[in-house]
């Protein structure tokens, strides 16, 4: 039966074994207890601290040239004069004298639970818990403030929408009601739910953000999809050879698819400038839990219905195919199909505000109406826009009347409408006289040489010019097929994984930036509009999802690059498949967070011989100014051994003071105010503290360390704002909570008996990451260990906060200098990258196509909505689809992801991509479609979790299978060639070559040469990277460079870049008289061959012959030659804008590290693998079986 939302709840991983559930600590309040240390009185802590440190970000709203736009520009469009920008203050002479341990004011100590209490009570989100959308929840005892009104908030004016405007009663809102499938994932609650949530009414134009509160008092009806949508069949045969079906264990969803010791208090040296106070546990005092803390308003924003539903969803999530469940962030982002609900009228009636103390009463349902069949004129524009001249078509379940345009207004179509290009065509049937050359037969088994010399292109979908151009950039989102079958059973006859690639926050040179008072999207779907919808007339617009017919906004009119009136066609919005929006408070639930960063360093024995410290420091004082943020930016940090360190940077201080916490089983924080302090005005602080860090523990013996008790410190230090977690390990957590052990027999490397060590050893990890991911907080992990670490139970931390991973095996600081050098660079990109925060991520599709699986770090919220604590433009993302209606209706098909995300300097913006391809009803066409690296990079990802979930082996011949299956598909029912040829379509000739370069890839391959550490984190990366980087890192590049020359050279910066061509990965194109660079990603290696000429090794190398040459060279010298510059223009040209800097190693022929050189050369035979012509001839024999 429905339920209000104060019945929707789930069961949460809460505790990590040491602690009670029933605790929770009433921010800003921290009891005094019967002899212990006083503490501060901290009323108003959060509050006071946003009221102090919230200030107006600049919008920087210009208004845009129509001619000579300077390239690399971001673009912003908008109406509205610039927001004010206040600056931050600058950190003025500090005074003040050392604080004593008797003058320390400490907070009580607590039992450990979620800092902000939103896992323990089963009912906590009432009714009132989503009356505010914005600002701060009036009932909300997180910060001390009632209204949004306080003058230190922004004074950006969001102007809402113009009274009765349609979008304005539904933007908040969502109404999707969420049928699960009770087979598809078990972490989802099989009763079905529909929610009614609140639906505001538009205030007046004038208002301004902070007068935006209440929006309690309306709601529309919840309606409830009818039917079960079908599973999709598994794509590829399992290990037994068989075809395998869908398996439903959420646990397995690749399988689905692919077929107590001593405390110690060290001190620092007495030369040390920091004053160390040693805290013990005992003296500590504790804070009773209250019950007057109704809702957090960080919790609102991040534990709607649905997080409370599951139990924490892997990050390659199976979901069902249903609508999402509402929630908070539903009625943010959007997701619903309200106006599908009620026959009756277009705008519902506001129901009265709901009870707090209940739940609503259950609103009758209406059933999904179906897809409509688009009559003739309805098609998609060839030209944008092209006003449609036809009647709208009637929309089931109540299309709103129009009272002001009773009849369609008849405009002259000035382009023609997609039905008549497709007549004039003869449709988009590849099925022509001329056969494409991505159709063209190839014989796999005789042409050997089928590697192109350049770079494999993503291929164009087959449309007209103009949605080409108009087309979203393949290196942000892609397809793996380009051609979508019109139904299930042609894309299970096609035997094709069908998913998508994505790239969403990736570094873009142009991006168009739009600043309106009114965010144009669909009234049912809550699509964002875009170049693919269509102008019925000047007033209406077609949605390209749903198909629902929306009217135009009265300021959508205007068009601020012309400056004309009447052409919305001609909006940025509707000429770029890629744009971002300047979101206003509708698309907040509290004010955008602060920039907050938080370093949790090991300095146990390990960690200082290691000497990371160093390095670290040092990059953080040269880059101290460049991490993202404003005046509001925060930082702090803990550092741990068997004991737990906190450093006071408060303002006021004379030298930071450290703060020693050893009882690290009832971790908690000494002074939680002055833990985290303001970047700008504690700077002087922070730098004597990074100067003396790296010698503060030079002399300890401290071996043991204390992971777990840290993480679960930052995780209450965090959680108030949320964040970034930076934590740099070196060893194997040895004490407190979250103690691992040694699991690593190198002699069942390669044995079934590893499977189980490919996943965590405990969940310790994983419900900490829950919980940090509740909190908007993302924990980014750094393991710089020469022994084993279990990073497969520490990856978890990473995995589902939204985290990123960084692993330097064999890592020390004077021994292998290399690692130390790639530590550095990459500690550099990463302390100056963009970031975003508090993000969600939503993907949405054509009527009749769901989605089924994600792939990334993430933590799954509802069937297509995901929670991202972080987002770098580094994170690349994957999704299986499954096609559940038939497409025969339409002849286009369009996905949108829409990232809505708070940006380093405080605004709410939201990333908007979109992308058209063309439905095919033939088998050929399909495959004519078929992109090859999408596709191995999703069964890449899908190999992962079934190596996890099932076994290694189970994997390895999956990937295998998945080859034997598309090609004898292909064979039996498209290819007229003998039975005997192994046959490829020219798409797919690549396709064995990719899987045998996968299965060789150290995530997969066997041996006992690949230790465990590194086998789960190439994992890792295979989950978490897009496509061009992935790539790289299966398939490396091989070039010949000691002939480099400037013919087919690109200029790039006033750099000439040499274009050498791609050879295959063979033995046999190497020669001794050469030089050769191979490309793998993360690292470069230069073979250079014994009688390589020795002008080559003087000019690039610096020695004067092959014999000079050392064993362990890892610089190119910088030479005044032209083949040196040639040389480093290349390497250099290939390393710009890698999140991972790559170590580059020079191999010299007969060396002993020619070892792993040679293990990437794909094509040849070792000793556990087949050569690329002996696995065709396996593939063969499969299929001929």
């Amino acid at each position: 039966m429905p339920l209000g939302p104060a019945q929707n709840q789930m069961q949460v991983p809460s505790g990590y074994g040491l602690y009670p559930q029933n605790y929770s600590v009433p921010p800003g309040h921290y009891a005094q207890g019967p002899g212990k240390m006083t503490s501060l009185p901290l009323d108003g802590q959060f509050g006071d601290y946003y009221a102090g440190l919230y200030t107006a970000s600049t919008q920087n709203v210009v208004t845009p040239k129509t001619t000579n736009q300077p390239p690399g520009a971001q673009q912003m469009y908008g109406r509205g004069p610039p927001a004010p920008h206040l600056v931050g203050s600058t950190p003025e002479y500090f005074q003040g004298a050392t604080s004593s341990a008797s003058a320390l004011h400490t907070s009580d100590s607590q039992p450990y639970s979620s800092f902000v209490n939103h896992y323990n009570s089963p009912a906590m989100y009432s009714a009132n818990s989503s009356a505010v959308s914005q600002g701060f929840p009036s009932t909300c005892g997180h910060y001390a403030v009632s209204t949004v009104s306080n003058a230190a908030y922004p004074s950006v004016s969001y102007p809402s929408l113009p009274a009765g405007e349609p979008y304005g009663q539904q933007m908040f809102t969502s109404q999707n009601a969420s049928t699960i499938r009770p087979g598809r994932d078990n972490s989802f609650s099989s009763q079905n739910t529909a929610l009614s949530h609140p639906s505001p009414l538009p205030p007046p134009p004038s208002q301004q953000y902070h007068q935006q509160q209440n929006l309690s008092g309306y709601s529309t009806p919840s309606w409830s999809a009818s039917g079960l949508p079908s599973t999709q069949d598994n794509l590829i045969r399992n290990h037994t050879g068989s075809l395998a079906t869908a398996n439903n264990n959420p646990t397995n969803t690749v399988a689905d698819s692919l077929s107590c010791p001593v405390m110690q208090n060290v001190q620092p040296p007495k030369s040390s400038p920091v004053v160390s106070t040693v805290v013990s546990g005992a003296s500590s005092a504790r804070s009773p839990p209250t019950a007057n803390h109704l809702i957090d308003p960080v919790a609102s924003v991040t534990q709607p219905s649905e997080l409370l539903q599951q139990k924490g969803v892997d990050s390659s999530s199976t979901t069902s195919s249903a609508s999402p469940l509402p929630n908070s962030y539903d009625a943010l982002e959007g997701g619903s199909y309200p106006d599908m609900l009620s026959s009756s009228a277009s705008s519902p009636a506001p129901d009265p505000a709901p009870e707090p103390d209940h739940a609503p009463a259950p609103v009758p349902t209406a059933p999904q109406p179906s897809k409509v069949a688009k009559p003739f004129g309805y098609g998609y524009p060839t030209l944008q826009p092209g006003y449609q001249n036809a009647a709208a078509p009637p929309i089931s379940g109540g299309q709103p009347s129009n009272p002001v345009y009773s009849g369609f207004q008849q405009y002259g179509q000035q382009y023609p409408g997609m039905n008549q290009l497709s007549s004039s065509l003869g449709g988009l049937s590849l099925q022509s006289s001329v056969q494409p050359e991505s159709l063209r037969p190839v014989n796999l088994t005789q042409e050997r040489n089928i590697l192109p010399t350049t770079p494999v292109l993503a291929p164009v979908p087959n449309l007209n010019l103009d949605l080409k151009k108009l087309n979203c950039s393949p290196d942000s989102f892609r397809c793996t097929l380009t051609n979508i079958p019109q139904t299930q059973v042609l894309l299970n006859k096609a035997k094709l994984p069908l998913g998508l690639l994505l790239h969403p926050f990736r570094d873009l040179t142009q991006l168009p930036v739009i600043t309106s008072n009114t965010i144009v999207r669909c009234r049912s779907c809550r699509t964002y509009i875009n170049p693919f919808v269509s102008f019925i007339d000047q007033r209406r617009w077609k949605c390209n999802l749903c198909y629902r017919v929306n009217d135009v906004p009265e300021e959508f009119m205007y068009n601020p690059l012309t400056r004309s009136y009447g052409e919305p066609h001609k909006r940025p919005e509707v000429q770029n498949s890629t744009v971002e929006f300047i979101a206003s408070s509708d698309y907040m639930l509290r004010p955008p967070q602060p920039a907050v960063y938080l370093f949790v360093l090991d300095v146990s024995h390990n960690a200082v011989e290691a000497g990371y410290l160093t390095i670290l420091c040092q990059s953080l004082l040269e880059n101290l100014d460049k991490l993202p943020g404003d005046s509001r930016t925060r930082i702090g940090f803990v550092t741990f051994d068997s004991t737990i360190h906190f450093y006071n940077l408060q303002e006021g201080l004379s030298q930071p003071q450290m703060l020693i916490v050893s009882d690290i089983d009832d971790v908690f924080l000494p002074t939680p105010d002055s833990l985290l302090v303001n970047l700008h005005e504690s700077k002087e602080l922070i730098k004597d503290l990074l100067n003396a860090l790296p010698n503060m523990f030079t002399n300890t013996r401290e071996t043991h360390s204390a992971l777990g008790p840290a993480l679960q410190a930052a995780f209450k230090l965090m959680s108030p704002t949320g964040g970034r977690v930076s934590v740099f390990q070196t060893q194997l957590p040895s004490l407190g909570a979250g103690l691992l052990q040694s699991r690593e027999d190198p002699n069942q490397r390669s044995s079934t008996k590893v499977v189980q060590h490919l996943g965590p050893a405990t969940d310790f990890y994983k419900k900490l990451a829950l919980d940090c991911s509740g909190q908007q907080t993302a924990v980014d992990l750094f393991l710089l260990s020469s022994q084993y670490s279990d990073l497969s139970s520490l990856a978890c931390v990473s995995k589902y906060s939204a985290g990123c991973i960084y692993y330097y095996p064999s890592f020390h600081y004077t021994h292998n200098p290399s690692q130390a050098e790639k530590l550095q660079k990459e500690l550099k990109r990463y302390l100056t990258r963009k970031i975003g925060f508090e993000a969600v991520m939503r993907i949405r599709c054509t009527k009749g196509l769901s989605m089924h699986t994600f792939h990334g770090n993430f933590f799954v919220r509802s069937t297509d909505l995901l929670t991202l604590a972080n987002i770098n433009p580094d994170a690349g993302f994957a999704v299986q689809l499954s096609i559940e209606e038939s497409l025969t209706d339409t002849s286009l098909v369009c996905f949108q992801t829409a990232l809505l995300y708070t940006s380093s300097k405080g605004e709410r913006r939201i990333r908007v991509h979109t992308l058209c391809l063309p439905v095919v009803s033939s088998l050929a066409d399909v495959y004519a479609g078929v992109d090859v690296q999408a596709a191995i990079c999703l069964l890449a990802n899908m190999a992962v979790d079934r190596s996890i979930s099932s076994s290694l082996s189970d994997a390895r011949d999956a990937l295998v299978n998945a080859v034997v299956d598309s090609l004898s598909a292909y064979g039996s029912t498209v290819s007229n060639s003998q039975h005997s040829a192994l046959i490829a379509p020219s798409s797919l000739k690549l396709f064995p070559l990719y899987v045998l370069a996968l299965l060789k890839q150290k995530a997969f391959r066997t041996g006992t040469s690949t230790r465990l550490d590194d086998r789960v984190y190439a994992m890792c990366q295979i989950k978490c990277q897009p496509l061009v980087l992935l790539m790289k890192m299966i398939h490396p590049n091989l070039y010949r460079i000691d002939r480099l020359i400037d013919e087919g050279a690109i200029h790039v910066n006033d750099r000439v870049v040499p274009q050498p061509p791609l050879q295959k990965l063979s033995a046999e194109k190497l020669t001794r008289e050469g030089a050769f660079l191979m490309d793998c990603g993360s690292v470069f290696y230069i073979w250079v061959g014994k009688n390589c000429d020795n002008n080559f090794i003087e000019d690039v190398l610096g020695y004067p012959d092959f014999a000079s040459i050392p064993q362990k060279m890892t610089h190119l010298p910088e030479l005044d030659t032209l083949s040196s510059e040639r040389a480093r223009s290349f390497i250099t040209w290939l390393r710009d804008s890698r999140p991972l800097s790559p170590v580059l190693h020079v191999v010299k022929d007969e060396s002993p590290a020619k070892t792993e050189f040679f293990q990437h050369l794909i094509e040849d035979r070792t000793e556990a693998a087949f050569s690329y012509y002996e696995f065709l001839l396996h593939i063969q024999q499969q299929i001929c079986k």
